[in-house]
């Protein structure tokens, strides 16, 4: 007799997806120019993108979810990469000039591309959320390389409604998992 076990663990998608929409959003809002880079948005960094998230992939594995543990654990360590490229300066350590800044912000924006393949036959908003952040780290990655921050400001505001997408995503699972019905489109 076959026995098939049922997982009834939580979906972690949410969790995941809350880190890096908030996060994210925060650190556009700086890039497009409304705040200086503090405390507020490496503590996020360190925390609810980069820890969290890690800890929701690795939640993700658990259910057998690939594609969300390859992502969620990559981008919480690209959070916690980010935030010791800014703070290892402080210690003594070169800081990135515009050149390695643009080279690993073009390493992250092609591996985003290599999900959002992934992603073509998903719902719309997992296609947005990885589409958006690819146009974001070509953006960043530009400006890196050329210093120019008109090109900057412009992946700021194009960075907040790549986490506004990813935000959407999570309330949307939460909300229409607690109702019991698509109150939000996905």
């Amino acid at each position: 007799m076959e026995q098939i076990l049922k997982d009834t663990t939580a979906n972690p998608a949410p969790l995941g997806l809350f880190g890096f929409g908030m996060t994210t959003i925060l650190l556009n809002i700086h890039n497009a120019g409304f705040f200086e880079l503090n405390a507020m948005i490496m503590g996020m960094g360190i925390f609810f993108g980069g820890i969290q998230q890690v800890i929701a992939g690795i939640m993700e594995w658990k259910k057998g979810n690939g594609f969300a543990t390859v992502a969620f654990t990559s981008y919480g360590f690209f959070w916690l990469t980010l935030v010791a490229l800014w703070l290892l300066p402080l210690m003594g350590v070169e800081k990135p000039d515009g050149a390695s800044m643009g080279c690993y912000l073009a390493m992250w924006g092609l591996f985003t591309f290599a999900l959002f393949i992934g992603t073509l036959n998903g719902n719309t908003v997992g296609k947005l959320i990885f589409g958006s952040l690819v146009i974001l780290f070509g953006l960043l990655s530009a400006a890196s390389f050329t210093g120019s921050q008109e090109i900057h400001t412009i992946a700021g505001y194009e960075g907040i409604l790549c986490g506004f997408f990813a935000f959407y995503e999570a309330a949307a699972i939460v909300i229409n998992e607690k109702l019991g019905k698509q109150v939000l489109p996905l």
